[in-house]
């Protein structure tokens, strides 16, 4: 479980380091970009062999209705993803959530928490979600504020939703792969 911790710690340290401390992060320049990148490339080692080796106590398992309801929160959470990804002018989720790649960390965890009821899965998507949650309250402050980006052709709202879907496909069979069935 230490491992586990350590990992979402480092993960969030990593990500709210600029935003926190931003007089220690700017004078580190390009040389900081590589910092923080090895530094989530290890905290993301941490929290899977943490979450493959931790313990704990177990409160509810897998039921199928809570397996399609995950599923489809996922489609949702890539949505939001691919909504983050747009540059210049957004896809219409994009122009109307401030925050959607870190909404989308937000709605991927409680969807693993609906089929993951154990003390490692509290850990690792919980402190996702508090970490996503921390970072959305302090950008909002610090950035006052929202503008509203423009609206991006529908053309490329149909990209997205196709790269959703595909992206849904590709992880659902790497789960698979892994001995983590995500079909109910």
């Amino acid at each position: 479980m230490t491992l586990l911790i350590l990992g979402v710690l480092l993960w969030s340290a990593a990500h709210l380091f600029k935003r926190v401390a931003p007089s220690v992060r700017a004078p580190l320049g390009d040389a900081g970009k590589g910092f923080v990148a090895v530094a989530l490339l290890i905290s993301v080692a941490l929290m899977v062999i943490g979450y493959r080796n931790a313990g704990g106590a177990f409160y509810w398992g897998r039921d199928p209705m809570w397996v399609g309801i995950n599923n489809l929160l996922m489609v949702v959470a890539f949505y939001f993803f691919a909504a983050s990804a747009a540059k210049g002018d957004k896809i219409w989720l994009g122009t109307k959530v401030r925050h959607p790649q870190l909404t989308s960390v937000i709605i991927w965890g409680v969807a693993h928490l609906l089929v993951n009821g154990d003390t490692r899965s509290f850990v690792l998507f919980g402190g996702l979600i508090i970490w996503a949650i921390v970072e959305i309250i302090i950008i909002n402050a610090q950035e006052g504020p929202w503008q509203r980006p423009g609206r991006a052709p529908a053309k490329k709202e149909v990209v997205a939703i196709v790269v959703t879907l595909v992206v849904t496909v590709v992880v659902m069979v790497i789960h698979y792969a892994l001995g983590v069935t995500p079909w109910g």
